[in-house]
């Protein structure tokens, strides 16, 4: 190797184990937090988004996850004047019928992510709960802000709903799911389908991302250190919305939380760690369901932190975690 690439690697591997030192002794004490079956040194790798980091990462959250036996995955297009592109999973298992349909929305902060990258997890339930799953690959922020994700993900479940009989879908046994973004827009998707009069056997609410609010305070109590932190939450939402964030107001659907009616509404499940940035937005979310007649199935794991089931999905605690969720669908579907 020569001269000055040994001096680049030299000085880069230095900047970057700084780095790293610096940011594992400032977050010692949340490490110390986490339970011991969740800690990971990837946490140390993870910081706060910017549009440079963005960049970086677009490529990486399109990556296709295996699915696993037992399903087959397809790629559609919804109809209208603006086609959206879905990943279809259906069980192989057994014969093909009305089977319970599943609109999955997947995470990544409005910003990030895709369906393939979340194929794997997808695949999982399908089989298991013997459902087809539909993920729409909806548009992203801050290139494509609120209201375009949303619609993305309605014309979804419209399509759904009125290619039921191809899809082998029964139209009266569908739920919505999804986590952090992804959880956020399912919130905002189980509202206004019940304002269009579309019946939704569940909503599956995973630490979603429903308040923008939350980007307002200063004190989280030692939540959201890692994976999603209150800088990369300050980012997603201005991206969203297409500015910042503010107390006064934002449009209906963005930020879910805010609804104040949530009377009608299918039965929710909110799972959601106690280290989370998102905790407190989905516990006050939990409480505003119950208190408007809504069935709400609240989990609080302590020692977790966002993003903690994918990080470190062999742990007891997530095996138990995920598998809460699972039931809980399929106790509805």
């Amino acid at each position: 190797m020569p001269t000055v690439f040994k001096r680049a690697f030299a000085t880069t591997a230095a900047v970057a184990g700084g780095a790293f030192v610096r940011r594992y002794l400032a977050a010692h004490e949340g490490l110390a937090a986490i339970d011991t079956d969740l800690r990971s040194p990837l946490l140390m790798l993870t910081g706060p988004m910017t549009r440079p980091r963005l960049r970086l990462s677009r490529p990486f959250s399109r990556i296709r996850a295996a699915t696993g036996p037992g399903v087959a995955v397809t790629k559609r297009r919804t109809g209208g004047p603006s086609p959206v592109t879905v990943l279809v999973t259906t069980p192989t298992r057994s014969c093909p019928g009305n089977r319970p349909g599943l609109l999955w929305i997947h995470g990544g902060g409005m910003i990030l992510g895709s369906p393939q990258l979340e194929a794997g997890a997808s695949g999982r339930m399908s089989d298991e709960l013997d459902a087809v799953v539909v993920s729409p690959d909806y548009r992203l922020a801050p290139e494509h802000p609120f209201p375009a994700p949303l619609d993305d993900c309605m014309a979804a479940l419209n399509w759904m709903r009125e290619n039921a009989g191809e899809l082998g879908i029964d139209p009266g046994r569908i739920a919505v799911i999804g986590s952090s973004a992804g959880g956020g827009l399912s919130a905002a998707v189980a509202q206004r389908a019940h304002d269009e009069d579309i019946a939704l056997r569940a909503q599956i609410l995973v630490y979603p991302m429903i308040d923008d609010r939350t980007t307002l305070r200063d004190d989280h109590c030692g939540r959201g250190r890692f994976m999603w932190t209150p800088q990369s939450n300050r980012f997603g939402w201005t991206a969203y919305l297409g500015r910042p964030p503010r107390l006064s107001d934002a449009p209906d659907y963005a930020a879910p939380a805010r609804r104040t009616d949530l009377s009608g509404l299918p039965p929710a499940w909110i799972g959601v760690g106690a280290l989370d940035l998102f905790h407190d937005e989905s516990v006050a979310y939990a409480e505003a369901l119950r208190s408007c007649g809504v069935p709400c199935e609240l989990v609080v794991v302590p020692g977790m932190y966002h993003g903690a089931d994918t990080l470190a999905p062999n742990a007891l605690s997530m095996k138990g975690f995920r598998g809460k969720s699972v039931d809980y669908l399929r106790s509805h579907l």
